[in-house]
């Protein structure tokens, strides 16, 4: 079962979501569902006491991933 809400979004807000969309060639609700299935694997694995890290392409740069 599928239900409805509605999300107001700041000015800023609003222009990172439709960027995103245009450079990824999704529309604004498959980007906010890939982004909600994105936080919660980050939140599962956070809330079982991993760590999650970002490391850059060439491997020089590494920094853990901290989410509020």
């Amino acid at each position: 079962m599928k239900r409805t809400m509605t999300l107001n979004l700041s000015e800023a807000e609003m222009a990172a979501l439709e960027e995103m969309c245009e450079q990824k060639g999704l529309s604004k609700i498959a980007l906010v569902r890939q982004a909600l299935r994105l936080y919660k694997s980050v939140d599962d694995r956070l809330g079982r006491g991993d760590k999650v890290f970002v490391e850059s392409a060439d491997k020089s740069d590494k920094a853990e991933l901290m989410v509020l």
